[in-house]
């Protein structure tokens, strides 16, 4: 798929059920994503307020086939890098392998750039191999360990 044929922009509201669908579409997600979409509505519109924090939608032909969201962070540690922090990476899987996952990480580092951060980074889990190989093709480096707690 040409790159000139995606076409990348920030979710409107209305996107919400769409990328609720992408988040859900693959193992971990059919298990931990759920059907209602007043949670996702609420924090879609706290993630507007919030400025910093945005969700972006990649679409192909008027379809919504890929999602990402990006958090830009200021910080002291590494010399005052600000960094963007990348999360909930999707692509459809009707739109897999043909080229849209390179462009959308290529999409994020321009976010970042313009956005005046020095880092791009994100998590994933472990279990998702496929994605660990794809990220270390595009330039990461699997660096940290990362830890959770829920609260």
């Amino acid at each position: 798929m040409p790159s000139s044929d995606v076409m990348f922009r920030p979710a409107r509201r209305d996107d919400v059920p769409a990328v609720i669908d992408l988040l859900a579409d693959d193992v971990l997600g059919k298990a931990r994503e759920s059907r209602d979409p007043q949670p996702y509505f609420a924090a879609f519109d706290q993630m507007q307020r919030e400025g910093a924090n945005h969700l972006i939608v990649a679409g192909v032909g008027g379809l919504l086939v890929a999602c990402y969201q990006i958090t830009f962070i200021s910080g002291l540690s590494l010399t005052a890098t600000r960094r963007a922090q990348i999360e909930g990476v999707r692509v459809a899987a009707s739109h897999r392998n043909q080229g849209l996952g390179q462009a959308l990480i290529a999409d994020a580092e321009i976010r970042a750039r313009a956005a005046g951060c020095g880092l791009l980074q994100f998590t994933t889990n472990r279990s998702r191999e496929n994605a660990h190989r794809f990220y270390a093709r595009m330039g990461f480096t699997p660096s940290h360990i990362g830890y959770k707690k829920a609260l």
